[in-house]
């Protein structure tokens, strides 16, 4: 039988998945990363790392599945999007990758949002810091040496994808949070490209995420047991990946991601530009297909954060709010542990407890962080629904997303129902093996299939008032505080 990969770069960890033809998977290997930051509102990882990972999961599959591995006609990629990878003329990593939730170009990205309106016309979104051309010109000004060094600019994924084949290319949904895009035209913008002084030159090429690239480089092949030269997928950023993985593909079909960051995700048939609501406007992975995004920049990192701090597992912290009071309100949360995208496009939005008293434990701070990422969502869908998209069903993918009493005060805070898939794998991972099976010649309908559901979660009529008057104080709050930063 022929076998497909998907690697899923994200910013914690490589997973890489090993898929049948029929879409099961086999078997999967993560490798943890690491995140520096070296300054405050900063975020990088070293690309070398990304490979290590992916070399090591690669050989672990091998090791464990040998017969499988050997079999592998092509591979899929996701990755964290807006990463900035840099490479020299000897195709030389010349700086740390500046990742996706680092904030520090956000004087540069007020100002080109401010007197650049063609990236809102042509790039189809505001300019918000997490972006890639921001970060480009950060560096022209602040790293002017390293900037005139630069040879090709790749994103994460990208990147891996150069390692694998030693070609450059970027699909069309990774290439769209660049924001050197014509989203509406799926190609590069060489006005977007020009206005951040860079050349059309330092591009890769573009290709769609369900097409195919070039192959796996013979040593590779070789390392890692597989007979042939597999070819490579486009692949697709992973929150479009994970949408590929959950068989969202229609218009007004949508997601629920509670990972890292917390995303909702809505698929539409034309390119449907919201820049004004904070919604972002993107491509989807596959031709034809956009979509409409909105993100907050901490969903399950407030929680991890939250253990980090009272050095409480999660477990046990989520063990604990089952033992409160799930419709206690007090204290409040703000969970901009790295400044915000959707609604508030606030680079210096800072997170923060608000009502604590002394008879307060870990529990109740643990469900406050709950509920204000469940306030957050709901600020992002109703940017959505403000731009068009009205979501009223979404999938739930995410590590998060086996929390029932989180999905419950999602549900209850957005009045969406929220579908709960089984237990099969439906990340990003499986959304670029899935991508490679097209690349392969696989049909949509048939690979892009939606998962079983097991469960639905509705809103809960008495904790939505509750939940309501509570998100109100914490919009309020916000308000309040908003600039009070040092």
């Amino acid at each position: 039988m022929r076998m497909y990969i998907g690697i899923d770069l994200g910013t914690s960890a490589v997973k890489t998945l090993l898929m049948d033809t029929a879409g099961t998977v086999i078997a999967s290997h993560s490798a943890a990363l690491d995140i520096a930051r070296p300054a405050t509102g900063w975020s990088e990882q070293n690309p070398s790392d990304w490979w290590d990972a992916v070399d090591a999961t690669m050989l672990a599959l091998a090791a464990a599945e040998p017969d499988k591995m050997a079999a592998v006609q092509a591979i899929g990629l996701a990755g964290q999007m807006h990463g900035l990878v840099a490479l020299g003329t000897e195709d030389d990593i010349l700086r740390p990758a500046i990742l996706w939730n680092d904030t520090r170009c956000a004087a540069e990205a007020a100002e080109m949002d401010r007197d650049q309106p063609a990236f809102r016309r042509i790039g189809g979104n505001a300019v918000m810091p997490g972006f890639t051309a921001p970060k480009a010109v950060w560096m022209a000004r602040h790293e002017p040496e390293v900037f005139a060094q630069i040879e090709t600019i790749l994103l994460p994924k990208d990147y891996l994808r150069f390692r694998l084949t030693g070609a450059k290319y970027a699909d069309m949904s990774d290439a769209a949070g660049t924001l050197w895009l014509d989203v509406a035209a799926r190609q590069w913008s060489p006005e977007l490209v020009a206005a951040c002084g860079l050349t059309m030159a330092q591009m890769p090429k573009l290709v769609e995420g369900s097409a195919a690239t070039a192959p796996l480089h013979p040593d590779l092949s070789r390392r890692w047991g597989i007979d042939h030269a597999p070819i490579v997928a486009g692949g697709a950023g992973d929150n479009a990946a994970a949408a590929i993985g959950l068989g969202v593909i229609a218009p007004g079909d949508g997601f629920l991601s509670l990972g890292t960051s917390g995303v909702v995700f809505m698929v539409t048939d034309q390119f449907a530009p919201a820049a004004d609501s904070g919604a972002h406007a993107f491509c989807h992975a596959i031709p034809e297909r956009w979509h409409q995004m909105g993100v907050i920049l901490a969903a399950s990192d407030a929680v991890s954060w939250l253990s980090e701090i009272t050095n409480r597992p999660v477990d046990e912290l989520m063990a604990a709010v089952d033992h409160t009071d799930l419709l206690a309100t007090m204290p409040l949360f703000h969970p901009y542990l790295s400044g915000e995208r959707t609604p508030h496009n606030d680079a210096m939005a800072r997170a923060g407890f608000f009502g604590l008293t002394r008879g307060h434990d870990h529990g109740d701070m643990a469900r406050a962080v709950l509920q204000g990422v469940a306030y957050a969502i709901g600020d992002a869908v109703d940017v959505l629904r403000a731009a068009g998209a009205a979501p009223t069903r979404l999938l739930a993918t995410g590590g998060g997303a086996v929390n029932m009493v989180w999905l419950r005060m999602i549900a209850s805070v957005t009045g969406c129902e929220i579908a709960v898939p089984g237990g099969s794998d439906t990340g990003a991972a499986l959304g670029a093996a899935r991508l490679a099976l097209l690349a392969d010649g696989g049909d949509i309908q048939t690979v892009c299939c939606q998962p079983a559901i097991t469960d639905v979660i509705l809103p809960d009529p008495e904790w939505v008032p509750i939940l309501a008057r509570a998100r109100h104080h914490s919009q309020s709050l916000y308000q309040a505080v908003k600039g009070i930063t040092d």
